[in-house]
């Protein structure tokens, strides 16, 4: 790619950030990203942990190993994925660990003829077999599946449900960037459809109190709704989710309500 991936800019904001920020929107646990021995990460501002691999290059198990080791007893089950995916969707992470149960260690999707094992759910009981292929250099995500109890989950799967259907028709959710034409092809789609809906005073006179916007992030949301993102407003992601994070990622399907900050004072 010719420079590292988890700083890209992505319309205002990182790769790493948007990642990160999707994959928290969609897991109750921590979120953490392992960076390799000595590298600088664009700023997170809390969103997840990081922590160092210990050594470098050894491929997505060493990775994944070290992710499965900071998470420790806080979590069953871990979503893991790459950091090039800026069309991951929270509902295809959701689908993904929907398919887990007691009677698996893994669930990998595969798409295009291809097993996706990052972007993948592992029972982190499995740590301890990862360290074992890790030190027998058995290094390649296939040698684990030869050792754990694997669901593997086809398109069709997963497409049956109808909400990962609606937003994510072309399993969006794995296209990873190898290439710079990727990344410019990638980055030259097309915002998601975000509706918008403007509480109080936010409504502008003779305006409508809801529209529909593209944007990537809240911070472009509001900006497109005609709104400051400043200590006056307070935007509610799909309902639930207060927040002022103009770094939010969003996604296709997202519904924002900006409200004014003291409306309830």
């Amino acid at each position: 790619m010719g420079s590292p991936k988890a700083a890209l800019e992505w319309h205002g904001s990182t790769l790493l950030r948007r990642v990160t920020g999707i994959v928290a929107r969609a897991v109750d646990g921590p979120v953490v990203v392992v960076r390799a021995p000595g590298q600088e990460l664009p700023r997170l501002d809390g969103v997840a942990e990081i922590v160092a691999d210990s050594i470098e290059g050894r491929g997505p198990l060493q990775g994944i190993a070290a992710g499965l080791a900071a998470i420790g007893d806080r979590a069953s089950v871990a979503y893991v994925t790459s950091t090039d995916v800026p069309l991951l969707h929270p509902r295809f992470v959701r689908r993904v660990l929907d398919f887990f149960t007691d009677e698996l260690d893994a669930v990998v999707p595969e798409i295009a003829g291809h097993r996706q094992p990052l972007a993948a759910a592992y029972r982190l009981d499995l740590l301890s077999t990862v360290e074992e292929l890790i030190a027998e250099a058995r290094m390649r995500p296939a040698f684990l599946f030869e050792r754990c109890r694997v669901l593997q989950l086809s398109e069709e799967a997963l497409l049956r449900d109808s909400a990962l259907a609606r937003v994510d028709p072309q399993l969006s959710s794995v296209r990873n960037l190898n290439e710079p034409a990727d990344y410019e092809a990638a980055h030259a789609e097309p915002a998601p459809e975000i509706r918008v809906e403007r509480f109080g005073t936010l409504v502008p006179p003779g305006g409508g109190r809801r529209l529909t916007v593209r944007a990537w992030s809240l911070g472009g949301a509001a900006a497109a709704a005609g709104l400051a993102l400043d200590e006056h407003v307070v935007a509610a992601l799909n309902g639930d989710q207060i927040t002022r994070d103009a770094d939010l990622p969003l996604a296709a399907g997202d519904s924002i309500a900006f409200m004014v900050a003291d409306a309830g004072g």
